[in-house]
């Protein structure tokens, strides 16, 4: 298997922990909980969004960020659902968008460095 290949399996997990987490009535806790709320949605959707540019390297960075910043609003959505117990927050959303953002940044920086088609 190729190098695509376990980036893609690797941002299937990726996504599919994040949004189990999100969805939980009471997940667990974990260490980066100390930091706060925003922290680990931010380390989370960076998380996602450099698995995604990695897997699709042929993809436009703009839809990447896109459709990942579409997950991260309907996950909010979903948490308004009342028998979930748990607050759908813009605020998760914006933190969500703006790790996409600069995560998308830092890669279409990289890939113009080393001379590779602007996405």
């Amino acid at each position: 298997m190729n190098r695509t290949g376990l980036t893609r399996i690797a941002l299937v997990v990726a996504v599919i922990f994040a949004v189990t987490m999100a969805l939980l009535p009471k997940p667990p806790h974990l260490p980066i909980d100390q930091f706060g709320d925003k922290v680990g949605h931010m380390l989370a959707f960076a998380t996602i969004a450099l698995l995604a540019a990695l897997s699709f390297p042929t993809a436009r960075l703009f839809r990447i960020g896109e459709r990942l910043s579409f997950l991260g609003a309907m996950i909010e959505v979903l948490q308004s659902i009342p028998s979930l117990h748990r607050d759908c927050d813009i605020q998760d959303w914006i933190a969500d968008t703006l790790a996409i953002a600069v995560v998308l940044l830092v890669v279409w920086s990289v890939r113009r460095g080393r001379g590779a088609r602007l996405n």
